[in-house]
């Protein structure tokens, strides 16, 4: 089984990345958030992968952290989740937003995600309800009906379910606010430099 790579980027492409050690260019399927951090062609890169075997296919998917990776693996356990509709919702999903939704019960959070309709992501919550835990001290407060209609309305515009979230934690908590200036508002956020 192959583990970890550790080398440098040879190609990247639209949902992968090739990975040259030794000689040998490892094709690694990765996150959307990964192609977006790596560093460019020629430059070092290590990953966590796992290696997916099919009857007919070895495919090699690769994280950042550890911690993805296991989150990936957890999703492969859950009948009707492969490893596209897994990897997209790490891609869309920071594994703190995926703890959050599934410790405090909203698969609205993850049906957002393209290719998760509301019966996998209401599985996705049902099966790793007692695998998986908030992790530090402070825990995200649960999305208010306003936070929602914010998140829903920016998602609406283009904008990942990532980075409505981080447009959502800039607003200030006044929920007296009405819809459109709390979308003002975080539209804002993306212009700040």
């Amino acid at each position: 089984m192959i583990a970890r790579l550790s080398g440098t980027v040879w190609n990247i492409g639209k949902s992968y990345v090739v990975v040259r050690v030794g000689g040998i260019g490892f094709h690694v399927h990765v996150p959307s958030d990964v192609l977006v951090q790596l560093d460019g062609v020629g430059q070092p890169v290590e990953l966590f992968t796992h290696l997916h075997v099919r009857e007919n296919e070895l495919a090699l998917y690769g994280f950042l952290t550890e911690e993805e990776m296991t989150l990936f693996e957890l999703l492969l356990s859950i009948s009707g989740v492969g490893p596209k509709v897994a990897l997209a919702l790490l891609g869309t999903v920071s594994p703190d937003t995926l703890r959050q939704a599934v410790v405090q019960e909203e698969p609205g959070l993850l049906s957002r995600v393209p290719g998760i309709g509301p019966k996998t992501a209401r599985a996705i919550i049902f099966h790793l309800k007692d695998k998986i835990i908030l992790t530090g001290v402070e825990a995200v407060p649960m999305l208010s009906d306003a936070d929602t209609e914010v998140i829903a309305a920016l998602t609406g515009l283009g904008f990942s379910l990532v980075e409505a979230q981080a447009a959502l934690q800039s607003l200030p908590r006044d929920e007296s606010l009405p819809l459109e200036e709390r979308v003002r508002q975080a539209l804002a956020y993306f212009a700040a430099p």
